[in-house]
Protein backbone atom coordinates (compact mmCIF):
# COMPACT_ATOMS: atom_id res chain seq x y z
CA UNK A 1 0.00 0.00 0.00
CA UNK A 2 1.58 3.29 -1.05
CA UNK A 3 1.70 5.82 1.66
CA UNK A 4 1.21 8.63 -1.07
CA UNK A 5 -1.96 9.42 -1.15
CA UNK A 6 -3.76 12.55 -3.75
CA UNK A 7 -3.77 14.36 -0.75
CA UNK A 8 -0.12 14.79 -0.73
CA UNK A 9 0.21 14.89 -4.28
CA UNK A 10 -2.24 18.23 -4.31
CA UNK A 11 0.14 19.85 -1.37
CA UNK A 12 3.71 21.27 -3.08
CA UNK A 13 6.93 18.56 -2.13
CA UNK A 14 9.62 20.89 -0.30
CA UNK A 15 13.58 19.89 -1.21
CA UNK A 16 15.61 20.90 1.69
CA UNK A 17 19.19 21.41 0.93
CA UNK A 18 22.09 22.58 3.70
CA UNK A 19 25.40 22.62 4.17
CA UNK A 20 27.19 23.32 7.54
CA UNK A 21 29.61 25.39 6.74
CA UNK A 22 30.93 27.79 3.97
CA UNK A 23 33.74 26.00 3.01
CA UNK A 24 31.78 22.61 2.16
CA UNK A 25 29.36 24.95 0.20
CA UNK A 26 32.62 26.47 -1.92
CA UNK A 27 34.69 22.96 -1.70
CA UNK A 28 32.09 20.08 -1.32
CA UNK A 29 30.03 20.35 -4.54
CA UNK A 30 29.15 16.44 -4.96
CA UNK A 31 26.78 16.93 -1.77
CA UNK A 32 25.28 20.00 -3.53
CA UNK A 33 24.27 18.04 -6.61
CA UNK A 34 23.10 15.23 -4.80
CA UNK A 35 20.87 17.09 -2.67
CA UNK A 36 19.63 19.48 -5.92
CA UNK A 37 19.25 15.68 -7.81
CA UNK A 38 16.38 15.34 -5.47
CA UNK A 39 13.80 17.98 -7.35
CA UNK A 40 14.04 14.97 -9.96
CA UNK A 41 13.03 11.91 -7.14
CA UNK A 42 10.39 14.07 -5.89
CA UNK A 43 8.67 14.34 -9.69
CA UNK A 44 8.83 10.68 -10.26
CA UNK A 45 7.24 9.93 -7.16
CA UNK A 46 4.35 12.29 -8.54
CA UNK A 47 4.56 15.42 -7.47
CA UNK A 48 4.25 18.55 -10.12
CA UNK A 49 5.00 21.22 -7.52
CA UNK A 50 8.67 21.41 -6.47
CA UNK A 51 10.04 23.70 -4.63
CA UNK A 52 13.46 24.73 -3.04
CA UNK A 53 14.49 25.63 0.18
CA UNK A 54 18.38 26.45 0.21
CA UNK A 55 18.47 29.92 2.58
CA UNK A 56 20.11 27.37 5.04
CA UNK A 57 23.96 26.53 3.02
CA UNK A 58 26.35 27.02 4.70
CA UNK A 59 24.87 27.07 8.18
CA UNK A 60 24.91 24.57 11.15
CA UNK A 61 21.76 22.33 11.83
CA UNK A 62 23.06 21.91 15.64
CA UNK A 63 20.07 24.07 16.55
CA UNK A 64 21.21 27.85 15.67
CA UNK A 65 19.37 30.20 13.99
CA UNK A 66 18.41 28.87 10.40
CA UNK A 67 15.77 30.76 8.45
CA UNK A 68 14.90 28.07 5.74
CA UNK A 69 13.91 25.91 8.09
CA UNK A 70 11.82 27.91 9.83
CA UNK A 71 10.96 29.26 6.49
CA UNK A 72 9.94 25.37 6.09
CA UNK A 73 7.97 25.04 9.64
CA UNK A 74 6.01 27.64 8.65
CA UNK A 75 4.35 25.57 5.24
CA UNK A 76 3.68 22.54 6.33
CA UNK A 77 1.84 24.26 9.09
CA UNK A 78 -0.17 26.38 7.15
CA UNK A 79 -1.21 22.61 5.56
CA UNK A 80 1.22 23.10 1.49
CA UNK A 81 3.21 20.62 2.15
CA UNK A 82 2.84 17.27 1.19
CA UNK A 83 6.45 16.16 1.47
CA UNK A 84 9.66 17.08 3.12
CA UNK A 85 12.17 15.46 0.87
CA UNK A 86 16.12 15.69 1.87
CA UNK A 87 19.12 13.56 1.27
CA UNK A 88 18.99 12.17 5.06
CA UNK A 89 17.90 13.30 8.54
CA UNK A 90 21.35 14.77 9.38
CA UNK A 91 20.49 17.44 6.32
CA UNK A 92 16.98 18.41 8.12
CA UNK A 93 18.40 18.75 11.57
CA UNK A 94 21.51 17.77 14.03
CA UNK A 95 19.29 18.17 17.24
CA UNK A 96 16.52 16.85 18.82
CA UNK A 97 14.52 20.04 19.62
CA UNK A 98 14.42 20.94 15.94
CA UNK A 99 13.76 16.99 14.55
CA UNK A 100 11.24 16.67 17.28
CA UNK A 101 9.64 19.37 16.55
CA UNK A 102 9.47 18.53 12.37
CA UNK A 103 7.89 15.08 13.18
CA UNK A 104 5.01 16.31 15.39
CA UNK A 105 4.54 19.26 12.55
CA UNK A 106 4.47 17.18 10.03
CA UNK A 107 2.46 14.21 12.04
CA UNK A 108 -0.28 16.91 13.14
CA UNK A 109 -0.80 18.33 9.13
CA UNK A 110 -0.06 14.66 7.45
CA UNK A 111 3.08 15.42 6.03
CA UNK A 112 5.36 12.83 4.84
CA UNK A 113 9.01 12.89 4.73
CA UNK A 114 11.25 11.65 2.36
CA UNK A 115 15.10 10.49 1.82
CA UNK A 116 17.25 8.26 -1.05
CA UNK A 117 16.13 5.28 0.95
CA UNK A 118 12.53 5.48 2.01
CA UNK A 119 9.35 7.02 2.20
CA UNK A 120 8.21 7.78 6.08
CA UNK A 121 4.41 9.17 7.53
CA UNK A 122 5.24 10.34 11.00
CA UNK A 123 1.29 9.42 11.84
CA UNK A 124 2.64 5.74 11.83
CA UNK A 125 4.24 4.44 15.00
CA UNK A 126 6.63 2.20 13.41
CA UNK A 127 7.93 4.85 10.67
CA UNK A 128 7.86 7.32 14.08
CA UNK A 129 9.86 5.23 16.05
CA UNK A 130 12.47 4.59 13.37
CA UNK A 131 12.80 8.43 12.40
CA UNK A 132 13.41 8.86 15.92
CA UNK A 133 16.29 6.83 16.39
CA UNK A 134 17.60 8.03 13.03
CA UNK A 135 17.30 11.88 14.68
CA UNK A 136 18.76 10.34 18.04
CA UNK A 137 21.38 8.97 15.55
CA UNK A 138 22.14 11.95 13.60
CA UNK A 139 22.59 13.97 17.06
CA UNK A 140 25.11 11.68 18.61
CA UNK A 141 27.46 11.52 15.93
CA UNK A 142 27.55 15.33 15.46
CA UNK A 143 28.32 15.51 18.92
CA UNK A 144 31.17 12.61 18.62
CA UNK A 145 32.50 14.54 15.39
CA UNK A 146 32.74 17.98 17.08
CA UNK A 147 34.77 15.91 20.06
CA UNK A 148 37.12 14.28 18.26
CA UNK A 149 37.82 17.24 16.00
CA UNK A 150 38.21 19.56 19.08
CA UNK A 151 40.34 17.17 20.87
CA UNK A 152 42.60 16.67 17.79
CA UNK A 153 42.91 20.32 17.54
CA UNK A 154 44.15 21.14 20.97
CA UNK A 155 46.45 18.06 21.18
CA UNK A 156 48.19 19.97 17.96
CA UNK A 157 48.11 23.01 19.26
CA UNK A 158 49.82 21.65 22.83
CA UNK A 159 52.22 21.04 20.39
CA UNK A 160 52.32 24.24 18.93
CA UNK A 161 51.65 23.10 15.34
CA UNK A 162 48.08 24.22 14.84
CA UNK A 163 48.18 26.84 12.30
CA UNK A 164 44.72 27.36 11.06
CA UNK A 165 45.89 31.12 9.58
CA UNK A 166 49.35 32.29 9.24
CA UNK A 167 49.84 36.28 10.40
CA UNK A 168 50.87 38.51 7.43
CA UNK A 169 54.83 38.68 8.00
CA UNK A 170 55.23 34.83 8.52
CA UNK A 171 54.76 31.76 6.04
CA UNK A 172 54.04 28.55 6.71
CA UNK A 173 56.55 26.13 5.79
CA UNK A 174 56.63 22.14 4.44
CA UNK A 175 57.04 20.40 8.16
CA UNK A 176 53.81 23.15 9.47
CA UNK A 177 56.20 25.38 10.98
CA UNK A 178 55.88 29.20 10.73
CA UNK A 179 58.97 31.62 10.16
CA UNK A 180 59.97 34.71 9.29
CA UNK A 181 58.54 35.82 5.37
CA UNK A 182 61.91 36.27 3.51
CA UNK A 183 60.85 39.50 1.64
CA UNK A 184 62.53 42.17 3.52
CA UNK A 185 59.96 45.32 2.30
CA UNK A 186 57.30 42.87 4.59
CA UNK A 187 59.79 42.79 7.59
CA UNK A 188 60.58 46.67 7.55
CA UNK A 189 56.64 47.46 7.29
CA UNK A 190 55.89 45.51 10.51
CA UNK A 191 58.75 46.75 12.10
CA UNK A 192 58.01 49.80 11.52
CA UNK A 193 54.08 49.36 12.94
CA UNK A 194 55.86 48.73 16.33
CA UNK A 195 58.57 51.21 15.94
CA UNK A 196 56.07 53.80 15.52
CA UNK A 197 53.81 52.28 18.52
CA UNK A 198 56.66 52.41 20.75
CA UNK A 199 57.35 56.18 19.59
CA UNK A 200 53.69 57.81 19.51
CA UNK A 201 52.33 55.00 22.46
CA UNK A 202 48.71 55.07 21.03
CA UNK A 203 47.00 53.30 17.91
CA UNK A 204 45.32 55.65 16.65
CA UNK A 205 48.57 58.33 16.29
CA UNK A 206 49.91 55.46 14.67
CA UNK A 207 47.48 55.19 12.38
CA UNK A 208 47.04 58.99 12.03
CA UNK A 209 50.53 58.98 11.63
CA UNK A 210 50.82 56.09 8.66
CA UNK A 211 47.61 58.08 6.73
CA UNK A 212 49.59 61.28 6.52
CA UNK A 213 52.82 59.84 5.33
CA UNK A 214 50.78 57.89 3.14
CA UNK A 215 53.01 54.71 4.10
CA UNK A 216 51.18 51.57 3.38
CA UNK A 217 51.33 48.28 5.24
CA UNK A 218 51.53 44.93 3.94
CA UNK A 219 48.13 42.71 4.08
CA UNK A 220 47.64 39.11 3.15
CA UNK A 221 45.31 38.13 0.03
CA UNK A 222 42.82 35.53 1.57
CA UNK A 223 42.25 32.64 -1.41
CA UNK A 224 43.03 29.23 -2.56
CA UNK A 225 46.54 28.74 -3.28
CA UNK A 226 49.68 30.84 -2.46
CA UNK A 227 48.50 33.88 -0.47
CA UNK A 228 49.97 36.89 -2.14
CA UNK A 229 50.71 40.01 -0.41
CA UNK A 230 49.52 43.21 -1.25
CA UNK A 231 50.22 46.82 -0.03
CA UNK A 232 46.96 49.22 1.68
CA UNK A 233 46.70 51.92 3.55
CA UNK A 234 46.20 50.99 7.30
CA UNK A 235 42.74 50.72 9.07
CA UNK A 236 42.38 50.27 13.09
CA UNK A 237 41.86 47.26 13.28
CA UNK A 238 44.60 45.86 11.02
CA UNK A 239 47.39 47.65 13.72
CA UNK A 240 45.47 47.06 16.69
CA UNK A 241 45.56 42.86 15.06
CA UNK A 242 49.36 43.41 14.59
CA UNK A 243 50.01 45.34 17.84
CA UNK A 244 48.06 42.48 20.24
CA UNK A 245 49.09 39.48 18.26
CA UNK A 246 51.58 37.55 20.45
CA UNK A 247 52.93 35.92 17.52
CA UNK A 248 54.89 39.05 16.33
CA UNK A 249 56.91 38.24 19.87
CA UNK A 250 58.10 34.63 18.68
CA UNK A 251 55.58 32.85 21.30
CA UNK A 252 52.78 30.62 19.79
CA UNK A 253 48.97 31.01 21.69
CA UNK A 254 45.65 29.07 21.21
CA UNK A 255 42.41 29.80 23.09
CA UNK A 256 42.77 33.67 23.30
CA UNK A 257 39.23 34.04 22.88
CA UNK A 258 36.20 32.28 24.73
CA UNK A 259 33.11 31.21 23.07
CA UNK A 260 29.77 31.45 24.99
CA UNK A 261 26.10 29.49 24.53
CA UNK A 262 23.11 32.39 24.82
CA UNK A 263 19.63 31.75 23.91
CA UNK A 264 17.77 34.38 21.90
CA UNK A 265 14.18 33.82 20.36
CA UNK A 266 14.61 30.20 21.15
CA UNK A 267 17.62 29.52 19.61
CA UNK A 268 21.18 28.68 20.41
CA UNK A 269 23.93 31.50 19.89
CA UNK A 270 27.28 31.18 19.88
CA UNK A 271 29.29 34.15 20.74
CA UNK A 272 32.57 34.66 20.83
CA UNK A 273 34.82 36.26 23.42
CA UNK A 274 36.67 39.69 23.37
CA UNK A 275 40.56 38.84 23.61
CA UNK A 276 41.45 37.38 27.13
CA UNK A 277 44.45 40.49 27.76
CA UNK A 278 45.66 38.41 30.52
CA UNK A 279 47.90 35.80 29.14
CA UNK A 280 47.65 33.33 32.15
CA UNK A 281 43.53 32.64 30.68
CA UNK A 282 45.14 31.25 27.68
CA UNK A 283 44.44 27.76 26.77
CA UNK A 284 48.31 27.35 25.10
CA UNK A 285 51.13 29.47 24.85
CA UNK A 286 54.16 28.79 24.17
CA UNK A 287 57.30 31.31 24.48
CA UNK A 288 60.62 31.77 22.25
CA UNK A 289 58.32 29.14 19.28
CA UNK A 290 59.53 30.91 16.20
CA UNK A 291 61.95 33.71 15.84
CA UNK A 292 59.51 36.94 16.77
CA UNK A 293 59.88 40.80 15.73
CA UNK A 294 60.12 41.81 18.79
CA UNK A 295 60.78 40.64 22.40
CA UNK A 296 58.15 38.88 24.85
CA UNK A 297 58.74 41.95 27.32
CA UNK A 298 57.98 44.95 24.38
CA UNK A 299 54.60 42.95 23.84
CA UNK A 300 53.76 42.58 27.36
CA UNK A 301 54.23 46.48 27.53
CA UNK A 302 52.38 47.12 24.22
CA UNK A 303 49.34 45.79 25.71
CA UNK A 304 49.48 47.40 29.16
CA UNK A 305 50.28 50.61 27.50
CA UNK A 306 46.91 49.44 25.03
CA UNK A 307 44.70 49.32 27.89
CA UNK A 308 45.68 52.28 29.75
CA UNK A 309 44.55 54.04 26.87
CA UNK A 310 41.47 52.78 26.78
CA UNK A 311 38.94 56.03 27.58
CA UNK A 312 35.73 54.84 29.38
CA UNK A 313 36.63 50.77 29.28
CA UNK A 314 39.16 50.48 31.93
CA UNK A 315 38.44 50.87 35.50
CA UNK A 316 42.50 51.22 36.36
CA UNK A 317 42.89 52.89 33.50
CA UNK A 318 44.24 55.99 32.49
CA UNK A 319 42.95 56.75 29.01
CA UNK A 320 44.85 58.07 26.16
CA UNK A 321 46.13 61.31 25.76
CA UNK A 322 43.33 64.35 24.65
CA UNK A 323 43.46 68.17 24.01
CA UNK A 324 42.68 70.52 26.65
CA UNK A 325 45.26 72.91 28.90
CA UNK A 326 45.01 70.18 31.82
CA UNK A 327 48.39 68.02 32.49
CA UNK A 328 47.24 65.37 34.59
CA UNK A 329 43.54 63.80 33.23
CA UNK A 330 44.06 60.04 33.48
CA UNK A 331 46.45 60.50 36.59
CA UNK A 332 44.32 61.56 39.71
CA UNK A 333 42.00 58.93 41.47
CA UNK A 334 39.94 59.60 44.66
CA UNK A 335 41.24 58.81 47.59
CA UNK A 336 37.52 58.38 49.28
CA UNK A 337 36.08 56.48 46.34
CA UNK A 338 38.74 54.78 44.09
CA UNK A 339 37.59 56.57 41.13
CA UNK A 340 39.36 58.24 38.80
CA UNK A 341 38.76 62.04 38.66
CA UNK A 342 37.10 64.36 35.69
CA UNK A 343 38.48 67.00 34.22
CA UNK A 344 36.19 69.74 33.70
CA UNK A 345 36.93 73.18 31.70
CA UNK A 346 35.53 76.59 32.87
CA UNK A 347 35.97 80.39 32.56
CA UNK A 348 36.34 82.74 29.68
CA UNK A 349 37.06 80.56 26.84
CA UNK A 350 37.30 77.20 28.35
CA UNK A 351 40.90 78.28 30.02
CA UNK A 352 40.49 77.46 33.77
CA UNK A 353 40.46 73.70 34.42
CA UNK A 354 38.97 72.09 37.53
CA UNK A 355 39.20 68.28 38.59
CA UNK A 356 36.27 66.56 40.20
CA UNK A 357 35.25 63.27 41.58
CA UNK A 358 31.79 62.60 40.44
CA UNK A 359 31.56 59.45 42.89
CA UNK A 360 27.53 58.48 43.38
CA UNK A 361 26.33 61.77 42.20
CA UNK A 362 25.00 60.06 39.15
CA UNK A 363 23.22 57.08 40.53
CA UNK A 364 22.49 58.13 44.05
CA UNK A 365 22.21 61.61 43.69
CA UNK A 366 25.14 62.04 46.49
CA UNK A 367 27.68 65.04 46.64
CA UNK A 368 30.87 64.66 45.01
CA UNK A 369 33.82 63.19 46.82
CA UNK A 370 36.33 65.82 46.22
CA UNK A 371 36.62 68.96 43.12
CA UNK A 372 39.49 71.11 43.15
CA UNK A 373 41.08 73.60 40.69
CA UNK A 374 43.18 72.73 38.54
CA UNK A 375 45.83 75.33 37.71
CA UNK A 376 47.86 75.31 40.75
CA UNK A 377 47.98 71.49 40.96
CA UNK A 378 49.27 71.34 37.58
CA UNK A 379 52.23 73.63 38.06
CA UNK A 380 53.14 71.77 40.86
CA UNK A 381 53.64 68.65 40.05
CA UNK A 382 55.06 69.60 36.82
CA UNK A 383 57.80 70.92 38.97
CA UNK A 384 57.89 68.25 40.68
CA UNK A 385 58.68 66.42 37.99
CA UNK A 386 61.49 68.19 36.22
CA UNK A 387 63.04 68.16 39.65
CA UNK A 388 63.02 64.22 39.31
CA UNK A 389 64.36 64.57 35.72
CA UNK A 390 66.77 67.29 36.26
CA UNK A 391 69.95 64.85 36.27
CA UNK A 392 68.50 63.59 33.34
CA UNK A 393 68.66 66.73 31.19
CA UNK A 394 71.59 66.01 29.12
CA UNK A 395 71.18 62.54 27.98
CA UNK A 396 67.88 63.96 26.76
CA UNK A 397 69.52 66.54 24.81
CA UNK A 398 71.94 64.21 23.24
CA UNK A 399 68.77 61.52 22.76
CA UNK A 400 67.15 64.63 21.47
CA UNK A 401 70.19 65.05 18.74
CA UNK A 402 70.11 61.28 17.81
CA UNK A 403 66.37 61.36 17.08
CA UNK A 404 66.93 64.33 14.66
CA UNK A 405 69.38 63.22 12.68
CA UNK A 406 67.47 59.78 11.55
CA UNK A 407 63.52 61.73 11.92
CA UNK A 408 62.94 60.99 8.13
CA UNK A 409 64.88 57.48 7.71
CA UNK A 410 61.48 55.50 8.20
CA UNK A 411 59.24 56.98 5.02
CA UNK A 412 62.61 56.94 3.21
CA UNK A 413 63.33 53.31 3.97
CA UNK A 414 59.71 52.28 2.83
CA UNK A 415 59.94 54.17 -0.61
CA UNK A 416 63.43 52.84 -1.62
CA UNK A 417 62.09 49.29 -0.58
CA UNK A 418 58.92 49.70 -2.92
CA UNK A 419 61.23 51.20 -5.49
CA UNK A 420 63.30 47.69 -5.18
CA UNK A 421 60.50 45.35 -5.39
CA UNK A 422 59.04 48.29 -8.48
CA UNK A 423 62.03 47.52 -10.61
CA UNK A 424 62.05 43.39 -10.22
CA UNK A 425 58.41 43.55 -11.12
CA UNK A 426 58.81 45.66 -14.22
CA UNK A 427 62.18 43.60 -14.84
CA UNK A 428 60.14 40.46 -14.92
CA UNK A 429 57.35 42.13 -17.02
CA UNK A 430 59.68 42.78 -19.14
CA UNK A 431 61.39 39.21 -19.82
CA UNK A 432 57.99 38.04 -20.08
CA UNK A 433 56.95 40.21 -23.22
CA UNK A 434 60.39 39.33 -25.34
CA UNK A 435 59.87 35.50 -24.68
CA UNK A 436 56.43 35.92 -26.56
CA UNK A 437 56.20 35.91 -30.21
CA UNK A 438 55.70 39.25 -31.04
CA UNK A 439 53.21 38.05 -34.43
CA UNK A 440 51.05 36.89 -31.21
CA UNK A 441 49.78 40.22 -30.91
CA UNK A 442 46.31 38.65 -28.70
CA UNK A 443 49.29 37.43 -25.82
CA UNK A 444 52.01 40.35 -27.06
CA UNK A 445 49.24 43.34 -26.20
CA UNK A 446 48.62 42.21 -23.25
CA UNK A 447 52.24 41.56 -21.83
CA UNK A 448 53.31 44.65 -23.31
CA UNK A 449 50.19 46.47 -21.08
CA UNK A 450 51.37 44.80 -17.91
CA UNK A 451 55.06 45.93 -18.48
CA UNK A 452 53.38 49.67 -19.14
CA UNK A 453 52.10 49.29 -15.85
CA UNK A 454 55.09 48.52 -13.94
CA UNK A 455 56.79 51.43 -15.85
CA UNK A 456 54.37 54.19 -14.18
CA UNK A 457 53.96 52.35 -11.08
CA UNK A 458 57.81 52.44 -10.76
CA UNK A 459 58.06 56.12 -11.65
CA UNK A 460 55.05 57.49 -9.61
CA UNK A 461 57.48 56.08 -6.14
CA UNK A 462 60.75 57.44 -8.13
CA UNK A 463 59.00 60.92 -7.74
CA UNK A 464 57.80 60.20 -4.02
CA UNK A 465 61.33 59.59 -3.49
CA UNK A 466 62.88 62.95 -5.27
CA UNK A 467 59.66 64.81 -3.46
CA UNK A 468 60.45 63.48 0.34
CA UNK A 469 64.07 64.37 -0.41
CA UNK A 470 63.09 68.09 -1.30
CA UNK A 471 60.69 68.63 1.14
CA UNK A 472 61.77 66.44 4.26
CA UNK A 473 65.64 67.03 3.58
CA UNK A 474 67.06 67.86 7.10
CA UNK A 475 70.07 69.39 7.50
CA UNK A 476 72.97 67.98 9.84
CA UNK A 477 72.57 70.11 13.39
CA UNK A 478 74.88 72.94 13.58
CA UNK A 479 76.82 74.22 16.52
CA UNK A 480 74.78 76.84 17.49
CA UNK A 481 71.88 74.16 17.86
CA UNK A 482 73.66 71.69 19.91
CA UNK A 483 74.97 74.36 22.33
CA UNK A 484 71.15 75.51 22.55
CA UNK A 485 70.27 71.89 22.84
CA UNK A 486 72.62 71.43 25.16
CA UNK A 487 71.56 74.76 27.36
CA UNK A 488 67.86 73.22 27.58
CA UNK A 489 69.24 70.13 28.51
CA UNK A 490 70.92 71.25 31.90
CA UNK A 491 67.64 73.76 32.47
CA UNK A 492 64.66 71.33 31.81
CA UNK A 493 62.37 73.87 32.95
CA UNK A 494 63.30 76.55 30.53
CA UNK A 495 63.00 73.52 27.79
CA UNK A 496 59.52 73.15 29.37
CA UNK A 497 58.14 76.08 29.05
CA UNK A 498 59.59 76.39 25.21
CA UNK A 499 56.69 77.61 23.23
CA UNK A 500 58.36 74.74 21.05
CA UNK A 501 57.05 72.52 23.52
CA UNK A 502 53.57 71.38 22.97
CA UNK A 503 50.82 70.77 25.68
CA UNK A 504 51.10 66.55 24.23
CA UNK A 505 54.65 66.55 24.73
CA UNK A 506 54.28 67.62 28.29
CA UNK A 507 51.32 65.09 29.25
CA UNK A 508 53.63 62.22 27.90
CA UNK A 509 56.78 63.63 29.77
CA UNK A 510 54.81 63.24 33.23
CA UNK A 511 52.95 60.22 32.79
CA UNK A 512 56.06 58.52 32.13
CA UNK A 513 57.53 59.23 35.50
CA UNK A 514 53.90 59.55 37.26
CA UNK A 515 51.76 56.68 37.99
CA UNK A 516 49.11 58.38 39.65
CA UNK A 517 47.98 60.96 42.06
CA UNK A 518 45.84 60.89 45.29
CA UNK A 519 44.36 64.06 46.40
CA UNK A 520 43.11 63.62 49.72
CA UNK A 521 40.93 66.25 51.80
CA UNK A 522 42.00 67.20 54.88
CA UNK A 523 40.65 69.22 57.80
CA UNK A 524 43.08 71.59 59.38
CA UNK A 525 46.35 69.41 58.71
CA UNK A 526 48.57 70.02 61.14
CA UNK A 527 51.65 68.19 58.91
CA UNK A 528 52.80 68.32 55.38
CA UNK A 529 54.71 65.35 54.22
CA UNK A 530 57.86 66.60 52.25
CA UNK A 531 56.20 65.62 48.53
CA UNK A 532 52.91 67.32 49.15
CA UNK A 533 51.58 70.25 47.23
CA UNK A 534 49.03 71.95 49.49
CA UNK A 535 46.54 74.23 47.79
CA UNK A 536 43.32 76.08 49.45
CA UNK A 537 39.99 74.43 47.94
CA UNK A 538 37.61 76.68 46.39
CA UNK A 539 35.67 77.90 48.69
CA UNK A 540 37.04 77.10 51.65
CA UNK A 541 39.80 78.16 54.14
CA UNK A 542 39.08 75.61 56.71
CA UNK A 543 40.63 72.46 54.35
CA UNK A 544 43.50 71.91 52.25
CA UNK A 545 44.28 69.94 49.61
CA UNK A 546 46.92 67.08 49.76
CA UNK A 547 48.29 65.26 46.88
CA UNK A 548 49.92 62.56 47.04
CA UNK A 549 52.12 61.62 44.21
CA UNK A 550 52.91 58.01 42.80
CA UNK A 551 55.87 57.51 40.59
CA UNK A 552 57.08 54.37 38.62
Amino acid sequence: MSKITPVHLARAAFVYIRQSTAYQVVNNLESQRRQYGLVERARQLGWEDVQLVDDDLGRSGGGTVRPGFEKLLSAICEERVGAVVSLEASRLARNGRDWHTLLEFCGLVGTLIVDEEAIYDPRSPNDRLLLGMKGTMSEMELSIFRQRSVEAMRQKARRGELHLTVAVGYVKTDDSRIEKDPDRRVQDGILLVFSKFAELQSIRQVLLWFRQENVLVPAIVQGRGKRPVEWKAPVYHTLHHMLTNPVYAGSYAYGRRGTRVTIKDGRKRIMRDTLRRNWKDWEVLIHDHHEGYIAWTEFERNQHVIADNANGKSYMGRGSIRRGEALLPGLFRCARCGRRLHIQYTGKGGNTQRYACRGAFGTRAADNCIGFGGMRVDRAVAQEVLDRLQPLGIEAALAAMEAQSVHHCDKRKHIENAIQQAQYEAARARRQYDAVDPDNRLVASELERRWNEKLVQLRDLEVQLETLEQTQHTPALSAADRARLMTLGKDLTKAWNSPGASIETRKKIIRLVVKEIRPVLDCCPQTQPLSEKPGKMPGSDAHRLTVQIGLF
